[in-house]
C-alpha cells in the first residue's frame, strides 16, 4: 500500500511543479502559457489618447535589439498580461495602450515563440496605477551574440514614451482559434 501512495506522489510531483510555476508567472501578471495571439501592425498609427474617468491608462511599446552581426531571432511576437490575464501583444516594434483601474497592478510580458519555450523570455513589473495618468512601459527584447535572449520591462518617463509612440506602429491584435 505505501509503494502506491509513494509512486503516486512522484508521478504526481512534476504536474505539481507546472502548476506552482504557471500560479507564479500568474502572479508576476502573466496571462495562460498557451493562449496564442495574431498581430497585425499599422506603422502609419501613432495615437496618444486620455485616460477614462476614474482609470490610468498604460501604454507598452516593444523594442527588439540585436547583434547585427549575428544570427538572431528576428521580430518576435510579445505578450502583455496584467493581473493574470492578457491585456494585448504586439510585433515589430509596435504599441498597445490599455486602461487600468487605479491601484497596485503586476505587468508581464513574454515573448511567443515556437523556437523559444514558453517563459524564458520573459519580466515583469510592477505598477502603482493613479487615476488620469498615462504610464509608459519598454518591452526589449535583447538578442546578442554569443549570449543568451532576454526580454526587460521597463519604466519610461512621457517624454520617452511620447518619442517611442511617434517611432512605433500600433498593434492590433486577436487570440488564435
Amino acid at each position: 500500500m505505501h509503494k502506491f501512495l509513494l509512486l503516486g506522489f512522484l508521478l504526481a510531483t512534476p504536474v505539481l511543479a507546472q502548476d506552482q510555476a504557471a500560479d507564479l508567472r500568474t502572479e508576476a501578471g502573466c496571462g495562460p502559457a498557451k493562449t496564442k495571439f495574431d498581430v497585425k501592425v499599422d506603422k502609419k498609427q501613432h495615437t496618444v489618447t486620455q485616460p477614462e474617468a476614474g482609470k490610468a491608462l498604460v501604454y507598452v511599446i516593444e523594442e527588439y535589439q540585436s547583434d547585427p552581426h549575428s544570427q538572431t531571432l528576428g521580430h518576435v511576437t510579445t505578450r502583455v498580461g496584467l493581473d493574470g490575464k492578457w491585456v494585448g501583444a504586439t510585433h515589430e516594434g509596435s504599441y498597445i495602450s490599455f486602461p487600468v483601474e487605479a491601484g497596485t497592478r503586476r505587468m508581464c510580458s513574454d515573448v511567443q515563440s515556437i523556437f523559444v519555450p514558453t517563459g524564458k523570455l520573459s519580466g515583469a513589473a510592477q505598477l502603482n496605477a493613479e487615476p488620469g495618468k498615462i504610464y509608459y512601459y519598454r518591452v526589449v527584447v535583447v538578442d546578442e551574440r554569443e549570449k543568451q535572449p532576454r526580454l526587460q520591462v521597463k519604466p519610461m518617463d512621457e517624454a520617452e514614451g511620447l518619442l517611442m509612440v511617434a517611432k512605433s506602429g500600433q498593434s492590433t491584435w486577436k487570440v488564435k482559434q
